[in-house]
């Protein structure tokens, strides 16, 4: 059962059937989503450095996904406590609303401390064996510990992705004057509760190489990280970094935002696949599809500026898309979108053909798993 608060966009998943199919879902989606990476290195639409980045993300959502599923194993049970379920965004992503990553990251600080406070695996499994066969009871308490121990011992192994994934480094080439870097951060947006994925092509002409730069590093962080929302666009955030950073001039950013999941199961969105999903009828495991946006915003030339007395810097020109005649409202060099989907959906989607979709890049999953891209 999915709990629809009226007037809200948010549902809580209190059923443990629904839950469960629920994460299974997504434990499929994100394994289709390296399948797809790989599809678009092969085709040379990502560098193997960034389907590397990108995996390690979608991994981390992974991560992050199973650790909820056990954290909300037994919901809708009853465990003795009030412990909620799982909210999620029906309205818009379909992921998990922004309060739940917020609220897994206090748990993460604290999982240590909970863990030497419950059982261990053994003993539960052993206290479970026993109340089965001499209570004859179903050990719905002692699960609800397991599963909880199993909620924390999955944030202690790490690699989860999180509200805020702090940008890392990559060096690319150039030793001396002149280095390039690659910088990628991730964040959740809380606006539209969607990972957001962030990979910037840099070159640094300072003193001292960046990632040793003890003044800088700092406050380039602080500052792609401040801009890190998804309602500004990229000339945006790169004109603003080109003008904070005199010594650092950014090349390249490009900007992946993974969602919506759309499911005519869990979720309420309006528009031609919410249709396409209806009518499948797919069977279970297959009733979904995924969308994703890939914007890119690359220089174009460099310009000379004046700086102080009788100095100048280097300022970027961005090359905005000179074809859909849309580059200075989408304040990038060009805008792809695409979806994955299972082949039923997909056949539906085909026969509709409904007007928008001749451009966006169809990624279908066949029976057998395999990624073929339409």
């Amino acid at each position: 059962m999915i709990d629809h608060t009226p007037n809200k966009d948010h549902a809580a998943l209190s059923d443990v059937f629904a839950s469960r199919r629920y994460f299974a879902k997504f434990e499929k989606i994100t394994t289709y989503l390296n399948r797809v990476a790989a599809v678009m290195q092969a085709e040379g639409d990502l560098r193997k450095d960034e389907v590397e980045i990108l995996t390690a993300y979608v991994q981390g959502i992974a991560y992050t996904f199973r650790a909820l599923s056990m954290k909300y194993l037994l919901v809708g049970r009853d465990t003795g406590h009030f412990f909620g379920s799982l909210a999620m965004d029906t309205r818009e992503s379909g992921f998990p609303v922004f309060n739940e990553l917020l609220v897994m990251a206090n748990d993460a600080q604290q999982a240590r401390q909970h863990l030497d406070n419950l059982s261990p695996v053994d003993q539960l499994k052993e206290e479970m064996v026993e109340q089965i066969i001499s209570q004859r009871q179903i050990p719905t308490k002692l699960q609800f510990a397991m599963s909880q121990r199993l909620y924390y011992e999955e944030m202690l192994k790490g690699h989860l992705f999180w509200a805020r994934n702090d940008p890392r480094i990559l060096w690319l080439s150039g030793l001396d004057d002149r280095r390039r870097y690659l910088v990628h951060w991730a964040v959740y947006d809380s606006q539209v509760n969607l990972p957001t994925i962030y990979l910037m092509e840099l070159e640094d002409t300072g003193r001292t190489s960046l990632p040793k730069d003890g003044r800088r590093w700092p406050e380039v962080q602080a500052h792609m990280m401040g801009q890190s929302l998804g309602g500004l666009k990229l000339l945006t955030i790169a004109k603003g970094f080109d003008e904070a950073f005199d010594d650092l001039h950014p090349k390249r950013l490009r900007r992946l935002h993974l969602g919506p999941m759309y499911s005519h199961s869990f979720t309420r969105q309006s528009g031609p696949l919410r249709d396409v999903l209806a009518e499948a009828r797919a069977p279970q495991g297959q009733d979904w599809a995924l969308a994703w946006t890939d914007e890119v915003l690359e220089s174009e030339r460099v310009i000379e500026e004046p700086s102080g007395w009788f100095g100048s810097v280097e300022r970027e020109v961005f090359a905005l898309d000179p074809f859909s005649g849309k580059g200075a409202d989408t304040g990038a060099t060009r805008m792809d979108r695409a979806i994955i989907l299972p082949e039923r959906p997909y056949q539906v989607l085909a026969e509709k053909n409904p007007p928008g979709f001749a451009s966006v890049t169809k990624f279908v999953v066949s029976p057998g798993g395999k990624v073929l891209r339409y």
